[in-house]
């Protein structure tokens, strides 16, 4: 049995530069991952997957499942029959802009390359990752990078490991889809350069006004998140989740305890950047 952790991927900053012709977008992001999310076992078996954990609920473990996905095409890149019995045990929300599916997929090519003697950082792993979706390659390397392209091209850097984060979800899904699409298509201009942090905090994310439209949820969050002493909060990805980095667990804990209280149900994950 082999077991992969699928950590939750947090946008530091995002900037959409333009609409592309293919119907995706050009984006500058900085990808950061987090100590905790979902965790993915693979056993011995006949292709399958089951799905545990508190946000099982509404997700199949039949056909388009992007872990399912990810083994069949494995399969076909390497030329061996499909199998592996997968369990996913899902802590991460569901369409909440931390890449939990994302992460999943890059989750189980990893058991697979693992089960098979494969490289991680084998090219058609990766291959297999950017036809999965946007996001899939940057878990896939799971490490702070620079993302260019839909994500997909991918320079790693250092980032600041071990500080605290602080997640939040108010309970909304929001469509990623939706969110591009109600984008005003102006350019704000490229990622600053630098060292990681400092780049985070002068850069944004420029889904978070489309977003916020279409979730008003979250405008409540991150005016909960500013109440404490963050020294960066912002919403990742398309949303509705959001973040906070602090200079201590302290401070990340007491902001925990004061958003719980206010919003019992509210997610709160608190974590550290890996």
């Amino acid at each position: 049995m082999i077991t992969e952790t699928a950590p939750a991927k947090i946008n530091l900053a995002l900037h959409v530069r333009a609409r592309r012709s293919d119907g995706y977008h050009e984006l500058e992001t900085l990808f950061a991952f987090v100590a905790d999310g979902d965790t993915v076992t693979l056993a011995p078996g006949p292709l399958s997957l089951a799905i545990t954990g508190p946000f099982s609920e509404g997700l199949s473990g039949e056909g388009d499942n992007l872990v399912l996905r990810a083994a069949r095409a494995f399969a076909a890149a390497f030329d061996l029959p499909e199998g592996g019995a997968f369990t996913l045990d899902k802590h991460l929300p569901v369409a909440s802009g931390i890449g939990g599916g994302s992460a999943d997929a890059a989750a189980a090519l990893r058991a697979l390359a693992r089960a098979n003697d494969i490289a991680i950082d084998d090219p058609k792993l990766f291959d297999i990752a950017a036809a999965l979706g946007s996001d899939v390659p940057a878990c896939l390397l799971g490490r702070t990078a620079l993302g260019q392209g839909r994500g997909e091209r991918l320079v790693p850097l250092d980032g600041p490991s071990g500080m605290p984060v602080l997640l939040v979800n108010p309970g909304v899904a929001v469509s990623t889809a939706a969110v591009f699409k109600a984008w005003d298509g102006f350019d704000l201009g490229a990622m600053p350069e630098g060292d990681v942090f400092d780049v985070a905090l002068a850069a944004r994310n420029d889904l978070e006004p489309p977003a916020r439209r279409l979730a008003p949820e979250i405008d409540g969050v991150l005016a909960l998140l500013a109440e404490g002493t963050p020294l960066l909060a912002r919403m990742s990805g398309s949303g509705a989740t959001c973040f906070a980095l602090y200079a201590t667990t302290a401070e990340r804990s007491a902001a925990a305890e004061r958003i719980r209280a206010a919003q019992p149900g509210y997610w709160c994950l608190e974590t550290t950047l890996a």
